[in-house]
């Protein structure tokens, strides 16, 4: 059985497919067509779906849109007219346009694949495929099961028990009370777009989140094992007034620099983010008392919340996809479908994120004399690119499949030597061009990671960059450059068995330096991480990368 899973309804636009419950591919749009996040959320737009990701999942497994017997959609819109109410718009016929584009999804399915699906084609509500892409990879028997983003059809968070290969559902947090709507405003608010919350989070550790501590205790009110998100405090849509301004001072104005305010602002955010999402958990442990915990949606991006959760002791191990925002959803309504038409659950723990596009040698030099470079060959790509990191240089490092999630993992990836304390100033000046707050996270050998970083038990998840870790004190001046100014790390443990090649380049900077790990961030420049060979050329020469590895072709910078 082929099942096509689809998420296109607002942001991150993906497809996936499993053949026989096996999942053998999963891919994000903008990596095919350049545009971050694939499209924006408009209410316009939910059946513009993800055509070249979806042609790149038939390609690669070597299908037709014949072989594929199910397709299935991240979002339900009946459930969507049970639960939504319009007025929650500041305009109320946005939610008749959203429905009406709704409509037409079935249609748009049947266009692309060029054959009527009927009942093939299926709607699977937007949190159970966020459970299912947490739950099934995750290899849990029984788990119980945490779901919080921005809105599903009209959920801000869900709780759920995961059974012997049976999701079930236990309790549901409508809008508006939405810990993601509140991340976005606050985004927009100190200056950054709807989708920098991994900025306010960096931005955070500058902050003191005393200042608007008790603000945010009216934004958020969080009990033991509760919370509630005040719409008027926040200035939702919805809110007939908005306390915002009085509660955080006057939002950020374009030309005007960041303040030591916004700073307090993000912390105080973070803060009430963490005490909130801690307070779900308790509240999830007493309702479904197992020992498992899976979390998805776009605030189990959070690392440092993720961090808490594990540290809390509630449950002795916590998974979170590689995509635990809106792409992942193209999985877990593939997985969803799949156990509805089998009456069985799909492969167990297949949670590998190289699920994306590789390229063969003659690709990568075609790529290369396309553009009028000289190659040259590396007999040991990993052995001449640690070298060069540890010399100094920035290496771009673009090996196997590329990755499904918003994390570089080693596939498609910039490295660095994390012993230079001006290296990261050097990698956001002259490579990403962006704010000079934001950390870099560290690959670390899996083997050595305890003695650098206070990790606690590993899990699955820590190698998919998702926890912010302290770096022991001891170690804190050796590797400045991934040292966040809370003492932390967002860091990535990478096992010999998961990814060998990436796992040799690490080992050979370990043996030349003494230190186990490098600077690990993604492989793009302001748009979304590179998938071919000609897009890691375009990149590396635009930037101050000063070599590219493309399996074992070595392309240098021209000095």
């Amino acid at each position: 059985m082929n099942i096509l899973g689809i998420n296109s309804v607002y942001h991150d636009s993906a497809a996936a497919l499993l053949v026989d419950g096996k999942l053998v591919v999963a891919v994000e749009e903008e990596r095919f067509n350049r545009i971050k996040y694939g499209k924006l959320p408009d209410v316009d737009n939910p059946h513009q779906f993800p055509e070249q990701a979806i042609r790149f999942c038939l390609n690669y497994a070597g299908l037709t849109a014949r072989d594929i017997d199910h397709v299935a959609y991240s979002f339900d819109p009946q459930l969507r007219r049970k639960r939504f109410r319009p007025q929650w718009w500041a305009d109320p016929r946005f939610e008749e346009v959203f429905l009406l584009r709704l409509g037409q999804v079935r249609g748009v399915a049947d266009d692309v694949l060029g054959r009527r699906l009927g009942q093939r084609f299926h709607f699977v509500p937007h949190h159970l495929a966020h459970a299912a892409s947490a739950y099934f990879p995750s290899g849990f028997d029984g788990a119980a099961i945490l779901v919080i983003d921005g809105i599903g059809e009209a959920a801000g968070t869900t709780l759920w028990k995961g059974i012997e290969g049976r999701i079930e559902p236990v309790e549901t947090f409508d809008y508006p009370h939405s810990l993601g709507f509140v991340w976005e405003i606050v985004c927009n608010y100190i200056g950054f777009s709807t989708y920098d919350a991994s900025k306010v989070m960096g931005l955070a550790a500058y902050g003191n989140p005393e200042v608007f501590h008790r603000a945010f205790q009216s934004i958020v009110q969080v009990g033991k094992d509760k919370y509630a998100v005040d719409p008027e405090a926040i200035g939702f849509q919805s809110a007939k007034s908005s306390r915002i301004e009085s509660l955080l001072g006057p939002p950020w104005e374009p030309g005007t620099g960041m303040l030591p305010r916004h700073a307090d602002i993000a912390a105080a955010l973070q803060e009430a983010t963490n005490a909130a999402v801690l307070a779900m958990v308790r509240r999830l442990k007493r309702k479904v008392p197992l020992d498992k915990l899976c979390f998805a949606g776009g605030v189990a991006l959070n690392c440092v919340t993720n961090d808490l959760i594990r540290k809390s002791g509630d449950f002795s191990d916590v998974f979170i996809p590689t995509a635990p925002h809106d792409a992942g959803t193209a999985v877990g309504a593939a997985f969803a479908v799949h156990c509805a038409k089998q009456k069985s659950r799909p492969g167990r723990g297949s949670s590998t994120p190289y699920l994306g596009p590789a390229f063969n040698r003659r690709e990568i030099l075609a790529a290369v004399e396309s553009a009028g470079l000289k190659p040259r060959r590396s007999k040991s790509p990993a052995r001449d690119a640690a070298d060069m990191v540890a010399d100094g240089k920035i290496v771009a490092w673009f090996q196997g499949r590329m990755e499904f999630g918003p994390r570089a993992l080693g596939n498609r990836s910039l490295l660095a030597d994390p012993r230079r304390p001006d290296m990261r100033n050097i990698l956001n000046q002259m490579v990403k061009h962006r704010e000079d707050f934001r950390p870099f996270a560290p690959s670390v050998l899996a083997e050595h990671a305890d003695e650098w970083f206070e990790v606690g038990a590993h899990t699955r998840s820590h190698e998919f960059m998702l926890f912010a870790c302290p770096v022991r004190p001891e170690q804190r001046n050796r590797i400045p450059a991934v040292l966040h100014r809370d003492g932390s790390a967002r860091v990535q443990l990478v096992r010999r068995e998961s990814n060998p090649r990436f796992h040799e380049l690490i080992s050979c900077f370990f043996a030349r330096t003494g230190v186990p790990l490098v600077i690990n961030t993604s492989f793009n420049d302001s748009e979304p991480i590179v998938c071919t060979p000609t897009d890691a050329i375009v990149t590396f020469r635009k930037s101050g990368i000063d070599a590219l590895f493309m399996d074992d072709v070595c392309l240098t910078a021209r000095k």
